[in-house]
């Protein structure tokens, strides 16, 4: 979430992190910045309120992993493999009590 808000509020600082495979792309480096924050906001929301918990955790688990994978073997990439183990572990164990898809009564 707080990396999601970053990329929305200053995408053109993170354009230096985007893989050079990406401008072959018909989209401008901001604007994969700026989706790449629209996902991670959304996804980091739902994960936060415990909605859509699994599918938000995988979700965000898997892009994590592409990321460290895409950056390499360094400090930076080691963070996000710990990010995306963390948000594994959740999609693993489900929801918990606190989630509001237990509070909603809308899923079984």
């Amino acid at each position: 979430l707080w990396f999601g808000l970053n990329q929305l509020f200053n995408a053109t600082a993170w354009g230096s992190w985007l893989p050079s495979w990406t401008s072959n792309l018909s989209l401008q480096p901001i604007t994969l910045v700026f989706l790449n924050g629209i996902f991670e906001v959304i996804f980091g929301l739902l994960l936060l309120l415990g909605l859509f918990t699994r599918v938000s955790a995988l979700l965000l688990s898997l892009h994590i992993f592409v990321i460290a994978i895409i950056l390499g073997y360094n400090d930076i990439a080691i963070r996000d493999i710990g990010l995306a183990l963390a948000s594994f572990s959740v999609f693993l164990n489900g929801r918990d009590n606190l989630c509001l898809d237990n509070k909603l009564k809308w899923r079984k």
